[in-house]
């Protein structure tokens, strides 16, 4: 059971997690490892429509590139975590970047929707390595409020990617088509995998590693299964993660279509609402978690959230105010997401000092199926639909906010 500031009763001085500064090469080279996500899912959204004409296809089923990617983001991290905690934290990490660059060729290659889905599943399932890994070695040097300041750093460099992806990728449009988006990212790919390859040190002494085999490794997943609080806030990640994706997956189809508006302008959208992500992540990270508990501030960005997905139900289905008045609810939504994320995922895993791969694993899969099934909810029916978007995003953050008020019980922590 973990304080409000995240730290272990039972722990000493000389036996805590040191808390020296990261060089700044680590920092960059990891905060690229997790802007590989979002990067992935976020450079080619302006080039959606186009992709639909260009393969001959529809909205929903090219929207399933989107849920594959993700689907294979869960499945990776379920795969490398655990990987991670047996092998070590370098050599998998190196084999999952050599397998995404090469299945981003693929995808820039695709002829066909089907072979598109099977690709994206495939860079999702490789993408993943980095970012469990980057978790998992942000775990094995800190714990706590150090651990908070340290993935604030890595988040001001991730926190880029879904500021400038999608206007890199609407800039990419106007000379070359949506397999240009692909053929940047193998570009960044390869980039990575020599970085990570070069730069970063093993963070797992292998006296801490699981070397009875995979069977140790699950047992340790289902030992932190038993714990509730950290359930708890596996759920609250992977709902407020739903909710997220809700904006993600459909915010291009639905604001291009809905709105009429150009891939330029959509970009100029996404990024404004993406410095609130990393605006308030930041402000989380470095001045939030001084003053206040963890749960305290991840209540706040619940309830934003909870409100956010409101307002566009009541702008779009009953005073029918237009962009000018869905944009600050989008706005505020991701607000929201930059205080509950980081907050979530690092009380969890500061549960879990043991078995930091296993835990940062349970948080991808959850967060990144649960992205994976709301993506396409937008386009339900086959219509895009800002209306519907605003639902979901209720229902992810509703469940959020009950998930942590169930299983996580902060009134009956210490401060």
């Amino acid at each position: 059971m973990t304080t409000g500031t995240g730290s272990i009763p039972g722990t000493t001085t000389s036996d805590a997690i040191p808390t020296a500064a990261p060089s700044k090469a680590t920092i960059v080279v990891l905060g690229s490892l997790c802007a590989l996500g979002p990067l992935t899912t976020d450079l080619y959204l302006p080039a959606i429509p186009s992709l639909v004409e260009d393969l001959n296809s529809t909205a929903p089923s090219v929207q399933l590139t989107l849920t594959a990617s993700l689907f294979g983001l869960a499945v990776g991290q379920l795969l490398f975590g655990p990987l991670s905690d047996r092998l070590g934290r370098r050599r998998p990490l190196l084999a999952g970047m050599a397998l995404y660059t090469l299945a981003t060729v693929v995808c820039a290659l695709a002829q066909s929707v089907a072979l598109l889905v099977t690709g994206r599943f495939l860079q999702g399932l490789a993408g993943a390595a980095g970012l469990v890994i980057a978790r998992a070695i942000a775990r094995d040097r800190y714990e706590g409020v150090a651990m908070i300041r340290f993935m604030a750093s890595l988040g001001l460099i991730s926190g880029l990617a879904p500021i400038f992806a999608p206007a890199v990728g609407a800039q990419l449009l106007r000379v070359t088509d949506w397999r240009g988006s692909f053929l940047a990212l193998v570009v960044f790919g390869a980039l990575l995998t020599l970085g990570a390859m070069f730069l970063l040190r093993e963070s797992l002494p292998p006296e801490q590693r699981h070397g009875d085999g995979l069977g140790t490794t699950f047992r340790a997943i289902g030992g932190l299964l038993k714990d509730a609080p950290f359930v708890g806030y596996v759920l609250t990640s992977t709902f407020s993660f739903g909710a997220l994706f809700a904006y993600v997956g459909g915010s291009s189809v639905v604001l291009q279509t809905e709105y009429q508006i150009s891939p330029q302008t959509y970009s100029l959208v996404f990024a404004v609402n993406s410095l609130a992500v990393v605006g308030f992540g930041q402000l989380n990270g470095r001045v939030l978690v001084q003053r206040l508990r963890m749960d305290t501030l991840m209540l706040v960005g619940l309830s934003a959230a909870a409100l956010a997905g409101t307002a566009l139900i009541l702008f779009t289905s009953v005073w029918h105010l237009g962009l000018p008045a869905v944009w600050p609810a989008l706005f505020l939504l991701m607000a929201g997401m930059g205080i509950v994320l980081p907050n979530s995922s690092a009380q969890a895993l500061t549960m879990a000092p043991h078995a930091a791969g296993s835990a940062s694993a349970l948080l991808g899969v959850g967060t990144f199926t649960c992205g994976a099934l709301v993506a396409p909810l937008s386009s339900l029916g086959g219509r895009p639909s800002m209306t519907l978007l605003g639902v979901v995003v209720v229902g992810c953050a509703g469940s959020a906010l009950a998930a942590f008020a169930l299983f996580c019980r902060p009134w009956r922590r210490p401060a």
